[in-house]
């Protein structure tokens, strides 16, 4: 019997009445279950507290593990960052099962009672696998609500934002979360501390002659940041401008000779560890911006103006906060910090 179908005729059998012990509480009646939760246009529902989560997302992940939860946690995948410092102790517990998608037969494998993914084309064909599938056997999944609230994922790119984004979405993700797995008193603790972390690093700050441009990833067609997304926030929170504000699409390829038109004060650089397109980590892209002909004379590249993020800050998570934190510090020192 193939892996797929062996996790998938367990699975049947938990569902059945089967002896795992995550079916034993499934069973019992727990105050508040069943409970439904709804992201992206489908609904989820959870009979009990999950035990067996797997989580396909590095975002989702590090939200699963902030709340206290690695022990109800049985998977992990698709990483761009080292985790956490302050996580790093409770991920080694839990199973990395691949640094990029994990197969669908390796998720199931775990016999999860829950998935959680950031991005809905983790989920979706072409990523793990569909929710849909997920549905068949019994596993509700849900996806972060910042990655199809107010955003049109139709094209073939990263999708484009029709409402800005804010950091109440990342916070009703930690609490939709929190509720599935009946801590929401962990939730609310986690999202004061966000909240109050966003309004210290923020505090007399107003950044209104700093320009700034994100740029994610690749050289060659680089990844530069539109205006709504988690970069929207970071530059709203501090109020400077993104350079490429006139543009709602999440992540749209821009050549370096627009770039250069556009002459930014500040370059914000994903400081990724991950191998999948050119110039990820940020000494590869200072590399190629000091030696490009097109980028070297950039204002922010002759005034070596570079803040350093990682992946995660630079997406809608709850890191989004650490990348408020360090685009302000970076601004106050620069001398845009008025």
């Amino acid at each position: 019997m193939s892996v797929l179908l062996a996790a998938a005729a367990a699975l049947t059998l938990t569902s059945c009445g089967g002896g795992s012990s995550a079916t034993s509480t499934a069973s019992k009646k727990v105050d508040g279950y069943p409970l439904t939760l709804t992201s992206c246009g489908k609904k989820a529902e959870i009979k009990a507290p999950p035990k067996r989560a797997v989580s396909l997302d590095q975002g989702s992940t590090e939200i699963l593990l902030s709340l206290g939860l690695a022990d109800r946690m049985a998977g992990t995948g698709t990483w761009t960052d080292p985790v956490l410092g302050s996580l790093r102790k409770d991920n080694a517990k839990v199973e990395r099962l691949a640094d990029r998608y994990p197969s669908f037969e390796k998720v199931l494998a775990q016999e999860p009672d829950f998935v959680t993914a950031s991005f809905l084309a983790t989920v979706s064909k072409g990523g793990v696998a569909d929710r849909a599938k997920f549905a068949e056997l019994g596993v509700p999944a849900y996806v972060s609500p910042s990655d199809c609230a107010g955003k049109d994922n139709s094209g073939d790119g990263d999708g484009s934002r029709v409402k800005t984004l804010t950091m109440d979405t990342v916070y009703g993700e930690v609490r939709d979360l929190a509720r599935a797995f009946g801590v929401r008193e962990r939730g609310e603790r986690l999202v004061s501390e966000l909240k109050g972390r966003v309004a210290k690093a923020t505090k007399d700050i107003h950044a209104s002659d700093a320009t700034l441009l994100y740029w994610f990833a690749n050289s060659d067609a680089p990844y530069i940041a539109g205006c709504c997304g988690a970069p929207g926030i970071i530059t709203r929170e501090l109020g400077a401008k993104n350079v490429f504000d006139d543009t709602r699409e999440e992540w749209p390829q821009i050549n370096w000779e627009t770039v250069a038109d556009r002459d930014p004060d500040v370059l914000v650089i994903g400081d990724l560890t991950r191998k999948s397109q050119t110039a990820e980590s940020a000494k590869k892209k200072i590399e190629f911006l000091e030696s490009n002909p097109v980028t070297k004379n950039l204002t922010a590249v002759k005034k070596k103006r570079y803040v350093l993020l990682s992946g995660q800050a630079m997406n809608p998570t709850i890191r989004t906060v650490d990348g408020v934190e360090q685009v302000a510090d970076a601004l106050r020192e620069f001398g845009f910090a008025k």
